[in-house]
């Protein structure tokens, strides 16, 4: 009840999701980034292989010292050290002998090196998921089979699944996803990830028809739009487990290295999830060829 002469309350202003400088520099680092990955993507060969052995031994890092394994720059040298042999290996297209002798060296000398178990647990589990960053998708993009839609098709499913999943979840808002894992997550922003992650990776793949870039695209649509949606929900998944992680260990960012996003680990949590995917399938099709 207003009292005479009393200015009546102005009402508060609504807050835009999607201002302020937060939001503007996590756009414009996400531009930035896209440009260099999608232009080392159409040049091919080292220039793609460096921007993922850079992202593997980011990542990497980011784990030792997320998850507090000792000594780190020791353990996270060894990381290094083994990735960037694995790359070498796989752009002089050696034999698979060596690449896997080099894995179990490394994996040995994390052994050695890390203190009391779990570090030791740790050590290793961050050594092959960086190793399925690092190779992945660089092996997909030297397949004379599968060439730049492979990885193509990992970047559409990803990104749109994250960047829909953001602006839906944001506009419509409504029941959280996994509150207890990460708050701001909603079903509506998960559903609009997942149609425009489908709906994306099967565009790549005709696409890719239409101008004759690999001849995987030949595949039948509607297996395509299966393996979308499946990559999309693992994508989602990747990030929620992520966020598990995070929490379990006390940290709010895996790092600093992208502004905006936080650490590497951060921005490829669903690309992780995809690329484990799309490394099982190149191993059955390789095995299946041979």
């Amino acid at each position: 009840m207003l009292v005479r002469g009393e200015a009546a309350p102005s009402p508060m202003p609504s807050r835009n999701p999607f201002g302020g400088r937060e939001f503007g520099l996590r756009v414009f680092s996400g531009l930035v980034l896209a440009v260099i990955v999608v232009s080392a993507l159409v040049l091919g060969g080292w220039p793609f292989a460096l921007i993922w052995l850079a992202a593997g031994i980011v990542g990497s890092a980011e784990w030792i010292g997320m998850s507090r394994v000792l000594p780190a720059k020791p353990a996270a040298g060894i990381i290094a050290a083994t990735l960037l042999g694995l790359v070498v290996c796989l752009e002089g297209d050696i034999a698979p002998a060596l690449p896997l002798g080099l894995l179990g060296l490394g994996i040995l000398a994390l052994a050695l090196v890390a203190r009391g178990w779990r570090g030791r647990l740790r050590a290793i589990c961050g050594l092959l998921g960086a190793v399925v960053i690092a190779l992945v998708p660089t092996a997909l993009r030297d397949d004379p089979g599968i060439g730049i839609l492979g990885p193509a098709w990992m970047f559409a499913v990803v990104w749109s699944t994250d960047i829909v999943a953001y602006f839906t979840g944001r506009t419509f808002g409504g029941p959280k996803l996994m509150p207890k894992v990460s708050p701001k997550k909603t079903w509506s922003g998960a559903l609009g990830g997942l149609a425009a992650g489908t709906l994306m990776g099967v565009g790549a793949v005709a696409l890719a028809r239409q101008y004759g870039w690999s001849s995987l695209a030949a595949t039948h649509l509607g297996l395509v739009a299966l393996a979308s949606a499946t990559a999309s929900i693992l994508s989602q998944g990747g990030d929620l487990v992520e966020s598990a992680l995070k929490r379990i260990h006390g940290v709010k960012d895996s790092g600093r290295s992208i502004p905006g996003h936080g650490g590497v680990m951060d921005r490829l949590d669903g690309f992780f999830a995809v690329a484990l995917l799309a490394g099982l399938y190149l191993i059955l099709r390789r095995l299946i060829a041979a």
